[in-house]
């Protein structure tokens, strides 16, 4: 078993946002040479978070309106005090900075319709995520010789 990581960076443009980086996890998958294994996709970001979920347009909508009414984000917190932006530490707490992905022959074992997704929370900001693999290259087995019976 071997490990590979890579750092990614990625500019976020809105204050509340769903960027699909399914394909940058996959390239990193693809650039390791492991067959198979597992994607451990992290953010060291606290308001933000990840999500596996439909790449479908009109339901990343919805899951900004749900994000954006998990919280009341004009409200007096005390941790506005610091830098105005608990409501995006609140809802970010309530993802998860980190996930992982099983991937074998070199594709990430995902359902037909689940995609990866970076929600950013507090932006626009440049962010930064990390993929490390833990897996290995399936090697085929040496061809047997056979003995003079055929064994």
């Amino acid at each position: 078993m071997g490990v590979f990581s890579r750092d990614l960076p990625l500019k976020t443009r809105e204050r509340i946002e769903l960027i699909n980086i399914t394909g940058l996890v996959e390239k990193v998958v693809e650039e390791s040479n492991f067959d198979e294994g597992v994607a451990l996709v992290f953010i060291p970001h606290t308001t933000a978070g990840l999500l596996i979920n439909e790449a479908e347009p009109g339901l990343l909508d919805d899951f900004k309106d749900v994000l954006k009414t998990m919280v009341r984000w004009e409200a007096n917190y005390h941790h506005n005090r610091v830098d105005s932006n608990a409501p995006s530490h609140l809802v970010g707490g309530l993802l998860s900075p980190s996930l992982c992905v099983p991937f074998n022959e070199r594709r990430l074992f995902l359902g037909t319709w689940q995609s990866i997704f970076f929600v950013e929370l507090d932006g626009p900001r440049n962010r930064y995520f990390k993929v490390v693999l833990y897996g290995e290259t399936q090697f085929s087995p040496p061809t047997a010789q056979l003995n003079k019976e055929g064994y």
